[in-house]
């Protein structure tokens, strides 16, 4: 009898201890819960940046759509304020650049800077000439892109953000302050900007502009408005005087618009 009850008890007591592992273990929803919602990318500068601009980077990511959708957003295209056009496709790291004006498309493979180049109607296949475009195409990306997506790029490589307190816009509205120095990234690693973030709807409002980080004054401050939803995302195409048109977000995209210099058909994008 006192042999069955111990076995009895054995068998509650390992009942109890599996009943309780299995209700502590973490579901595969709760454990990506677990994970960074907004991971940062190699070399962002965490240890001199901010907590709360962090925070507030991760808030605006949200805003934005969720890295998830970010993430997931293939191709992007827009045109910059009137004077060229670019189709970015963000997973495969290439970018179509068309400039009415000089007829001339740029077709750079962004990893390797490397690429095919049609300046003024003419093929060039010299490779002096060759290296020189592609490197203006890879600087006009950069360029034209964060004109366009600088929300996401809050925690990017060489970026560190400080949070310097509540600010109004000059449109009036209540906003926090974030600062973006660079060290050693892009074409122009000395600028600073001031990013205006809006403290209810948490999306960038305005942004300004300093050529150089010991600057006290901006060359210029702008607005970021008229938001709409692309694809799974918000972009903002409104800068006030100068306006980013045309823009539009796509999961597929024929490789040849990538490949020759035809002019495509928008309506073959999905």
């Amino acid at each position: 009898m006192i042999q069955l009850r111990t076995f009895f008890l054995v068998v509650m007591a390992t009942l109890l201890l599996l009943t309780h592992c299995t209700s502590n273990a973490p579901t595969e929803d709760q454990e990506a819960s677990i994970l960074p919602s907004n991971p940062p990318a190699n070399g962002f500068d965490e240890t001199n940046s901010d907590p709360e601009a962090i925070a507030i980077a991760d808030a605006v990511m949200e805003a934005m759509g969720g890295r998830k959708n970010w993430d997931e957003t293939h191709f992007i295209h827009w045109n910059f304020f009137g004077r060229r056009t670019l189709l970015w496709d963000k997973k495969g790291q290439r970018v179509r650049i068309d400039i009415p004006e000089s007829n001339s498309v740029y077709l750079v493979d962004l990893s390797t800077e490397t690429g095919k180049i049609m300046e003024g109607g003419v093929i060039q296949e010299e490779p002096d000439s060759l290296k020189k475009y592609t490197e203006r195409g890879v600087s006009i990306w950069i360029n034209d892109s964060y004109w366009l997506v600088m929300p996401m790029k809050l925690k990017d490589s060489g970026v560190t953000l400080k949070y310097l307190g509540q600010d109004t816009t000059s449109g009036g509205l209540q906003a926090d302050l974030l600062q973006l120095t660079f060290e050693s990234v892009g074409r122009t690693p000395q600028n600073k900007y001031h990013v205006f973030v809006d403290q209810e709807s948490r999306l960038v409002t305005q942004w300004a502009y300093f050529p150089n980080a010991t600057d006290e004054t901006p060359r210029f401050t702008s607005p970021w408005q008229d938001y709409q939803t692309y694809g799974k995302i918000l972009l903002s195409g409104d800068r006030g005087n100068n306006k980013l048109g045309d823009i539009g977000v796509y999961q597929q995209v024929p490789d040849a618009v990538f490949e020759n210099f035809d002019p495509y058909d928008k309506n073959q994008f999905q």
